[in-house]
């Protein structure tokens, strides 16, 4: 059966509505539903804060007991359960549970295990001890858990649960809608049939009526236009040649030299790029296109052209010429004319060499460590050596293994970050945790170098970025004072400003610097300030590299400089949003 447009119209709209209006209604209801718990949970956490003030005020009068703790009882109604943890699982103290030395170790609890983590943590389950099920919320406080729950009956259920209004108001702007929308569906039925019948007039031939009208509405317009169209065939025409004029505009301001042959190879048309680039690979000045035809340089083509027997129709080659290279593609069309471009391909071929000249660099760095991992492990092989020496070659052979997987990860990270940036998350950092981090990670390289770390970083400080990333700026910068600006040095990381879109960040030591001339080197990839200090210090040289990358990747940049006070200064930027 044929649906008229009416039908389809009102089918249409219907169902978008309904669409939203369900996607609408899932949404209220999930952000109500989710207010509800956000304010049952301050309430307990209300309730939990009580309980700690209790706690420590007993605690500082050295008289907190048992009995202390019941007290809890008057304070909170009779419904709230009260359970008090300490930091290694061991329940202390529940309000429902006389004998607690049965309780398990509740380390392992979700909302303990969420409190640990983020300061305070909910859960709703089955109480193993009074056979129960409680919509938990637990709470840390440095050296122990406060835990309070309520019974997850059907008042608690009906306090999390939704308002139905917004449902009734939806289905009743539904109804009015269905109402408008049938409505503006019979208007636009209305000038469909009028102008299904004036396409009916011109299709069979008939006279169009100089009083022909059609509705004021987007339909009518329509009519009129078409009405138009058939009163404008010789201005048409002209359109087409101004469109062939754009066409050729095109061509002219092309980034590729274009020529266009027709089967005699006889030029229809060519840009004057083509001509430009002719002259850059031909002996001698030419205006003509077909001079192509008679230069060695092009005989693929011309040989591409002239066989019959072709196995496809494109052919695509290169040549350098007069220290730039060129690619030149031909395509063969159905009438045998034929179309050549010519196109600069330098800046690729520069990318391409410097990939090659990277992976020459990385073969050139495995193999120091590959043949002194090869020779030690010879050595241990086919020698009766005594245990010092063995231990010895040992230790030596799981040194180099270090610095080839150093080197490894090292290129695979600037690998992920120039090729797949997508396969980085993006979230909140806390910035102070991950220097904190990070002073755990070297601390021990630290004391050994006598060097200290300053930072002026705020306490509260969130970056929107990726963790890992992030991490290996502060690191490999950590990493390369410790290696090269000498003994008891002093690192300083400061966020000294931001503005509207970006945070600026100072890194400096006070070590011993590097000449001037060596500044603008020293983010590429395996450069040395002077040869062998990468491998003497057992790095892989692309640690300042990796630094760049993943402050590009935040979209923000770096410069060096030497400190005023002795030193390197790194100053770099981070963008607030990157996404």
């Amino acid at each position: 059966m044929k649906i008229s447009y009416k039908q389809r119209i009102i089918g249409y709209f219907l169902l978008i509505f309904t669409l939203f209006a369900i996607a609408i209604t899932l949404f209220e209801q999930s952000q109500e539903k989710k207010s509800r718990v956000e304010n049952l949970e301050s309430q307990l956490n209300n309730y939990a804060e009580i309980i700690h003030a209790l706690i420590r005020l007993h605690q500082s009068s050295g008289s907190l007991a048992t009995h202390h703790l019941r007290e809890i009882e008057q304070l909170l109604p009779q419904s709230v359960r009260v359970t008090i943890i300490s930091t290694d699982g061991k329940v202390i103290y529940d309000k429902d549970v006389n004998d607690i030395s049965k309780m398990e170790n509740h380390l392992g609890r979700p909302e303990i295990m969420n409190a640990l983590y983020s300061s305070h943590g909910s859960h709703i389950r089955m109480s193993a001890s009074v056979n129960q099920e409680y919509l938990y919320y637990a709470k840390y406080y440095t050296s122990y858990y406060v835990r309070v729950a309520l019974p997850y009956n059907i008042d608690t259920k009906n306090m999390l649960k939704a308002n139905n209004l917004f449902i009734y108001i939806i289905l009743a702007l539904f109804a009015v809608v269905l109402l408008l929308i049938n409505y503006a569906a019979e208007r636009f039925s209305k000038s469909i049939i009028q102008l299904k019948n004036f396409a009916s007039q011109v299709k069979n031939g008939r006279p169009i009526p100089s009083n022909i009208s059609f509705a004021e509405d987007e339909l009518g317009d329509i009519g009129n236009e078409l009405t138009d169209i058939f009163k404008q065939m010789e201005t048409t025409k002209q359109n087409l040649e101004t469109e062939k004029e754009k066409l050729i505009r095109h061509f002219q301001f092309s980034g590729e030299g274009i020529c266009i042959y027709n089967p005699r190879k006889e030029k229809i048309y060519t840009n004057t790029l083509f001509i430009q680039y002719l002259n850059l690979l031909t002996d001698h000045p030419t205006l003509d296109a077909n001079e192509l035809f008679t230069n060695n340089i092009f005989k693929p083509v011309c040989d591409f052209t002239n066989s019959a027997q072709r196995e496809t129709n494109h052919l695509a080659y290169s040549i350098t010429q007069n220290g730039k290279t060129f690619s030149i593609q031909t395509i063969v069309f159905h009438d045998n004319s034929f179309e050549v471009t010519i196109k600069d391909i330098s800046k690729q071929e520069k990318t391409r060499f410097l990939k090659q000249e990277m992976t020459s660099n990385i073969a050139h760095e495995l193999r120091t460590p590959v043949t002194s991992l090869r020779g030690y492990l010879e050595t241990l092989n086919s020698q009766d050596l005594d245990s010092a020496r063995q231990k010895l070659f040992i230790q030596r052979a799981f040194l180099q293994s270090i610095r080839l997987s150093n080197l490894i990860e090292d290129v695979s990270m600037i690998s992920k970050i120039e090729e797949a940036p997508s396969l980085f998350t993006i979230e909140k950092v806390n910035l102070p945790q991950l220097i904190d981090e990070l002073r755990i990670d070297v601390s021990d390289k630290l004391i050994e170098n006598k060097t200290t770390l300053h930072i002026s970083i705020p306490g509260n400080f969130i970056i929107n970025g990726n963790y890992s990333l992030l991490y290996s700026i502060f690191r490999n910068l950590t990493d390369n004072t410790i290696s090269y600006a000498g003994q008891a040095v002093e690192i300083h990381i400061e966020n000294y400003m931001e503005d509207e879109n970006y945070y600026y960040f100072s890194y400096y030591d006070t070590g011993a610097g590097v000449s001037d001339k060596h500044l603008n080197r020293l983010f590429e990839r395996f450069y040395r300030v002077n040869e062998g200090r990468t491998r003497d210090t057992g790095g892989s040289g692309l640690g300042l590299s990796i630094v760049k990358n993943a402050i590009l990747f935040h979209k923000g940049n770096i410069q060096v400089k030497n400190h005023a006070g002795g030193g390197l200064e790194f100053l770099f930027t981070l963008k607030k949003q990157i996404n």
